[in-house]
């Protein structure tokens, strides 16, 4: 990453609590909504978080927001929704559009990838997604 791209997220994340991995498991066992956003070829290498919800970067914001026609189910209105990638980098880069979305959103430091280093459950890939499976990656 080029230094300009480390001094934007670094100011765009000085607008929330990033949080570990252990805090992230948590908050999603207290009532959280735990969002993958990794593609399949990713989460096919790295595995799948139990009980993540898995949406494509590219519906995020069509899937979660408050006054979305797309909006899925799981989400509440008050809901605070964590944000999972591989590495912790496209994860706060979405975090910054669901804020802007009013949404109470942060992501998880290292991504996926931190927490299976915090040793907390990792599952085989359940391959894709209903929307991957449909090819709906469209809003």
């Amino acid at each position: 990453m080029t230094a300009g791209i480390e001094a934007w997220l670094a100011s765009v994340r000085a607008g929330w609590d990033r949080i570990t991995p252990t805090h992230a498991a948590t908050e999603a066992a207290a009532g959280a909504l735990l969002v993958d956003i990794r593609p399949l070829e990713q989460r096919r290498r790295q595995g799948d978080v139990p009980g993540a919800v898995i949406l494509g970067r590219t519906v995020l914001e069509w899937r979660l927001a408050p006054t979305s026609a797309h909006r899925i189910p799981q989400t509440a209105r008050d809901a605070r929704v964590i944000v999972l990638c591989g590495q912790g980098y496209s994860s706060s880069v979405a975090v910054t559009s669901l804020r802007a979305l009013g949404l109470d959103a942060t992501d998880v430091v290292g991504g996926v990838e931190a927490w299976t280093a915090a040793g907390l459950p990792i599952e085989p890939c359940h391959g894709p997604s209903p929307e991957e499976a449909s090819g709906f990656d469209a809003v």
